[in-house]
């Protein structure tokens, strides 16, 4: 339930949401799609677990006094047009609430995901991952068709405004609802543990220097990281533009890219189980390539998305959102099989931080030729071409590198069972 209301707040500050909330504040397309690709880079926040991890005495407050900041600034992003001041003066404090809401949210993601998967089988993780996901999808098609008849509603009435409190409103109430979810979680299981076990047999501190050597000094964790810089600049250097693709270039409302994001989870919410199945049954690793291979085809099909063709953005986003029924939860799944549990936290948080910073980069190398390409009227090469197209064939090229990384390196290393 947790990651489902969580989800929710997520759905709110992505895509034609946002898209919508910085058009109105009145940012150029470039810089929204950076902005929107913020997520990458606030991966950054996760390395300060690894330094902070050993030191937390309760897990649980922790994680819920962050995660509920990040859910409250989230939502507080949609009050910002009511503020008095220039375009400049908002367009700064919608960056920092941002940051400021991926630092809570990511400072103790990798925590609150070994808090919650220490009650799991470890033979059932993809199966449960999938699950997980499962609940998530299905009542947010539910909710994401709400809230997009709403604010279409509102934008036909001229009263945007409204909306946008509506969405305010909405992203409180999911925040109570994911404070409610965490206290209702049991502690974390093995500092329960360490804590009722003679000090003799207690886990001791980590050093930096152990933390270090069994994660930047195992070059199976070394090639997952890689991996994952590869996956993330393929979806950076393109996912960001696509929310002002849609409702700019190709003209579709909010309503009308809601429901084809339903139709696309529902496509994923359906193929979930098998994937995690099929994860549990050969390896993570298997499962992300498999699923890449669908995301390749999903930018490939993007790649012919204009005003006149502008169903291939259905294909896209149908085989876009199937892809991550192999790749989200695998991306972190992946960890327990080449990194000793024990340094889980540290390595989740390196891992998506490295990763994070080059998926960011990759976003304004993104900006930088959706601009070059629409200053130049969207032609290359005497071609008519969005800027969107080019990106998305890059990224198609990218993931599909992805593939053969995963193929000839992560899929022949030792996994560990643990």
């Amino acid at each position: 339930m947790q990651a489902a209301f969580e989800y929710f707040i997520a759905i709110l500050v992505s895509d034609a949401y946002l898209a919508k909330l910085l058009t109105h504040i009145g940012l150029d397309d470039s810089l929204i799609g950076i902005i929107a690709s913020f997520i990458s880079a606030a991966f950054l926040f996760q390395l300060t677990a690894v330094f902070c991890v050993q030191r937390i005495k309760n897990v649980k407050r922790t994680v819920i006094f962050f995660n509920i900041l990040g859910c409250l600034l989230f939502s507080g992003l949609y009050l910002i047009p009511f503020l008095p001041g220039s375009v400049a003066f908002k367009s700064v404090l919608v960056i920092v609430c941002l940051l400021l809401a991926y630092f809570g949210n990511y400072f103790v993601a990798s925590m609150l995901f070994k808090w919650a998967n220490s009650f799991v089988d470890p033979r059932k993780r993809g199966e449960y991952s999938a699950a997980k996901e499962m609940i998530s999808l299905l009542s947010g098609m539910v909710f994401t068709l709400i809230v997009g008849m709403v604010i279409d509603r509102f934008e036909a009435l001229d009263r945007l405004t409204a909306g946008f409190l509506f969405i305010a409103c909405a992203g409180l109430i999911l925040s109570v609802c994911c404070l409610i979810c965490l206290l209702m979680v049991k502690g974390d299981v093995k500092k329960a543990e360490a804590e009722t076990a003679p000090a003799e047999t207690a886990a001791p501190r980590h050093t930096m220097r152990q933390v270090l050597a069994n994660t930047l000094g195992n070059r199976s964790f070394v090639n997952v990281v890689i991996l994952m810089s590869l996956w993330n600049i393929a979806q950076y250097l393109t996912v960001g533009f696509l929310g002002t693709f849609k409702t700019t270039d190709l003209l579709l409302s909010v309503g009308s890219i809601q429901l084809i994001n339903i139709g696309s989870n529902l496509v994923r919410f359906c193929i979930s189980k098998p994937f995690g199945r099929y994860s549990d049954k050969t390896s993570y690793a298997r499962g992300m390539q498999l699923a890449m291979v669908i995301s390749a085809l999903g930018f490939f099909a993007n790649v012919f998305t204009t005003k006149s063709t502008w169903w291939f953005i259905i294909i896209y986003t149908v085989l876009h959102n199937a892809s991550f029924a192999g790749t989200n939860q695998n991306s972190y799944n992946i960890l327990y099989s080449y990194v000793d549990a024990d340094y889980f936290v540290e390595a989740m948080a390196i891992k998506n931080s490295i990763a994070g910073v080059i998926g960011f980069a990759a976003s304004l190398v993104g900006a930088k030729i959706l601009s070059a390409v629409q200053h130049n009227g969207n032609v290359l090469f005497g071609i008519p071409l969005y800027g969107q197209q080019l990106l998305s064939l890059l990224s198609c090229i990218m993931v599909l590198i992805c593939i053969v990384f995963l193929r000839r390196v992560i899929d022949k290393q030792a996994v560990m069972k643990q």
